[in-house]
């Protein structure tokens, strides 16, 4: 059998790496090569960019009643670069990338659309902020609504230094939870002709608190309203 030059074996071999669904498996920490590749890949702007970033994002159905969750986003670290990127087309070099990841770490960011709906409107969400400012005793507007929701991120496996949360027994097996303490909070407001229309909802983890494998966020809305959204880290880059 003939061999192959060395450069032609190492042409080979980059492909098959590229071409390899292990190849874009959950990475933490991302290599410099990774971040620099995610970088180029969001100067792109292109359909292929769009496909890439709607995997990361589970678009939900309208509720029979109550606020409407239209859409939950897991970004991993190299799907924030790539994002950051795709904002930041003009004077936003490789060099910027670099450093925007140094500081911000490896880190998971959720979003949350919550939009408001004919039975969960502004009137509702003056009381949810009410509620959420009584209990929390701070001092909230209207847009803050958000926080009267409950938001949870939680894993099977059980990552080192997360907490345990409720058992539950399914089959007779007893199936261990772990759930994943959000970092940060914070959320901006959606308007719309009539005002104020939703709010958009991020939560930043420690990438380091979860494994590479199914993990799950679950949001439970102030009227009852209860739904999952699952993401297979093994799958996402």
């Amino acid at each position: 059998m003939p061999r192959l030059p060395a450069r032609a074996l190492a042409s080979f071999l980059a492909a098959s790496l590229f071409l390899s669904p292990r190849a874009f498996a959950f990475e933490i920490p991302l290599e410099t090569h990774s971040v620099r590749d995610g970088y180029f890949f969001g100067q792109r702007g292109d359909e292929k960019l769009a496909r890439f970033l709607d995997t990361y994002s589970k678009h939900l159905s309208s509720p029979p009643a109550g606020a409407y969750i239209s859409e939950i986003t897991l970004f991993t670290p190299y799907a924030q670069v790539v994002d950051i990127s795709r904002q930041k087309t003009l004077g936003y070099s490789a060099q910027q990338a670099e450093q925007d990841y140094k500081r911000r770490g490896d880190s998971l960011r959720v979003y949350v659309r919550i939009e408001f709906t004919a039975t969960y409107g502004f009137l509702q969400a003056v009381e949810s902020a009410n509620k959420a400012a009584r209990e929390q005793r701070l001092v909230l507007q209207p847009f803050d609504f958000w926080r009267d929701f409950q938001f949870l991120l939680s894993q099977d496996a059980k990552p080192t230094g997360l907490r345990e949360a409720d058992s539950d027994a399914t089959s007779g097996s007893l199936l261990a939870r772990r759930i994943v303490d959000a970092e940060e909070t914070g959320a901006s407001a959606i308007y719309g002709d009539d005002g104020l229309t939703g709010a958009l909802v991020w939560l930043d983890y420690d990438a380091k608190d979860v494994t590479s494998d199914s993990i799950s966020f679950e949001v439970t809305t102030p009227t009852g309203g209860h739904v999952v959204a699952s993401f297979d880290l093994d799958r996402l880059r």
